[in-house]
């Protein structure tokens, strides 16, 4: 395992982009950032609050789920979020311009009801994102995350799944017939049938289970490869943790990192990990058994 960076402020989102760079987002620093390969790290854009998810959209911008900012605790010496701070300042997407950086608010109600904790977000082929509402966590309550599909233009937004318990990670299927998510709290992988693009499937069948971790083991973001697997960070249980489509090979890749928060595939043939160790502020690389699945947008 390679180490690019050191000394990020809870890296998440990494982007591998066609220059060789990262992007990703610190959320701790609140920042949109360019990590080049010998380490060097650049603020794209401040964007404030909790940036999370980071993808490519069809214009070629950034669009980044923010979470609205946590509170943070340092745990000998590692950085662990909490709750949420006083100073949360509301969920959103937003579109940063990575030539400027400047940012725009595109979203931050669907509905009428207020994104809470925007997560981790994909984009289809025909230019939609799906993002995951993880919601906001407080000393009594929490509330229930939701699942979205939204424009990139800012021209409409849809609540496609809710009532979910900490919706973090989400993927497509190479096909793009099938949308993962992983819960937090729960250790639980979902995939859930798309009927055509933008609008999930209804019905008992249309959403199975596709793996639940024994113990105790939290999930965060994903990646799918080009095989289909997922790819899902592990919390606690540090590190990236596959499942086969058929939900019946799971194998798990350790790290040195409790809070290992992400995973993108670049390089060569898309078959470099780029894997986000956050709570100890790094991004490492390592060589990956079988390609990543190319992105919407950014690998084609």
């Amino acid at each position: 395992m390679h180490t690019i960076a050191e000394g990020l402020a809870f890296p998440e989102g990494p982007i591998a982009m066609n220059d060789g760079s990262i992007v990703l987002v610190e959320i701790a620093r609140g920042t949109l950032s360019r990590v080049t390969p010998d380490g060097a790290i650049a603020v794209i854009a401040d964007l404030g609050g909790g940036p999370n998810g980071a993808a490519v959209g069809p214009d070629a911008a950034v669009y980044v789920c923010n979470n609205g900012g946590f509170t943070w605790n340092d745990t000998g010496g590692r950085l662990v979020p909490s709750g949420t701070p006083d100073d949360y300042s509301g969920g959103r997407i937003e579109r940063v311009e990575l030539d400027t950086g400047s940012v725009d608010i595109l979203y931050r109600e669907s509905d009428g009801l207020s994104l809470n904790g925007p997560n981790d977000i994909v984009f289809d082929a025909q230019g939609g994102m799906w993002f995951t509402d993880l919601g906001k966590s407080y000393d009594t309550y929490r509330h229930h995350g939701a699942i979205y599909y939204a424009k990139p233009d800012g021209s409409g937004i849809s609540r496609q799944l809710t009532h979910r318990e900490t919706p973090n990670g989400i993927g497509l299927s190479p096909d793009e017939n099938t949308l993962y998510f992983a819960e937090t709290v729960t250790g639980r992988v979902w995939a859930c049938a798309i009927e055509r693009p933008g609008q999930l499937a209804a019905g008992p069948q249309a959403m199975t289970l596709l793996a639940g971790l024994p113990g105790y083991q939290l999930l965060d973001s994903m990646a799918v490869d080009a095989e289909g697997n997922v790819c899902v960070a592990t919390l606690v249980n540090g590190g990236i943790t596959t499942i086969s489509p058929d939900g019946y090979e799971v194998t798990h890749l350790a790290t040195d990192d409790p809070l290992t928060t992400n995973i993108c595939f670049g390089g060569e043939a898309l078959k470099t990990a780029y894997i986000t160790l956050s709570s100890s502020g790094r991004l490492v690389s390592i060589p990956w058994p079988r390609p990543g699945l190319p992105l919407n947008f950014l690998n084609r």
